[in-house]
């Protein structure tokens, strides 16, 4: 699967965050959700309009976006 046929990004909607077409459900909302122990299952109840294969879709946009970026982190002292 292609996250771009089910992640789109429009400057007029939800100020041109990432969304699942179709829908106001930005994918950084799927990520929390994921991030913060919900379960797929839980996620498509908590958001009828989506589908398994746009939660997937978002966690590939995630891990695209984590390959093109670096982030420095603090370094813990040994």
């Amino acid at each position: 699967m292609d996250w771009r046929d089910r992640i789109t990004v429009d400057p007029l909607i939800c100020h041109g965050q990432a969304c699942v077409k179709g829908t106001r459900v930005m994918v950084s909302v799927i990520l929390d959700n994921l991030a913060a122990g919900e379960t797929l299952e839980r996620i498509l109840q908590s958001y009828p309009t989506l589908q398994r294969e746009d939660l997937q879709a978002a966690l590939s946009y995630a891990s695209e976006l984590a390959q093109e970026r670096y982030i420095a982190l603090p370094q813990v002292p040994a």
